[in-house]
């Protein structure tokens, strides 16, 4: 049953977890929030959002996904509400702003997101988007608030090798392929290391 309890969820769509220590983070869509669950745990603490649904840098707006980077010790969330990529440091308080907009805008420029569903990071820290309603991959050089389409083509759908249609996970392996779901296709997707 979903709820808001810290044992329920409403909508849980993205994970991840700490390799270390068996810590899960969970993406809990319509609640706003990122929930992390400690090994064995049966309830989960709120360690991002959980302050409404909205654009302020303590709220989350419908995350789609999280990604724990060990090193930094920051949640990398897909604010698919907000058309954008968020960096959420665990024990603080709010978020910086990594790709898309800061105000909630959508668009398809090489600096702007529209809808994006998941997000992950290389060993160097570069980041990848599933950039869902613009059927792309964005790659996003670290540091760089412009982004480079590394899989699709921008606003255009179709199911040839080179399109996608609504992209919605990704995720690389030990040598930098990409995996795509490209979920309107029905497939999976495989790129090259790029």
């Amino acid at each position: 049953m979903a709820g808001n309890a810290t044992d329920k969820f409403d909508h849980a769509y993205g994970i991840d977890r700490d390799s270390t220590t068996g810590t899960i983070y969970i993406a809990d869509f319509r609640n706003d929030r990122i929930m992390q669950y400690t090994k064995n745990a049966s309830s989960g603490t709120v360690v991002a959002g959980g302050n409404g649904n909205g654009l302020q840098t303590n709220q989350l707006n419908h995350p789609y996904a999280v990604y724990f980077d060990s090193f930094s010790n920051y949640l990398y969330i897909a604010n698919g509400g907000a058309n954008n990529i968020v960096r959420w440091k665990i024990d603080s308080t709010n978020w910086t702003l990594v790709a898309g907009s800061l105000n909630g805008t959508g668009g398809d420029s090489l600096t702007l997101l529209s809808g994006a569903t998941d997000v992950t990071l290389d060993p160097m820290g570069n980041i990848y988007i599933a950039d869902r309603r613009n059927h792309r991959i964005q790659w996003f050089e670290v540091g760089q608030s412009n982004g480079t389409t590394i899989a699709g083509i921008t606003n255009v759908s179709g199911s040839t090798s080179i399109l996608l249609k609504e992209p919605v996970s990704l995720m690389l392996d030990n040598q930098l392929n990409l995996f795509v779901v490209d979920s309107r296709n029905h497939r999976i997707q495989k790129f090259l290391r790029y």
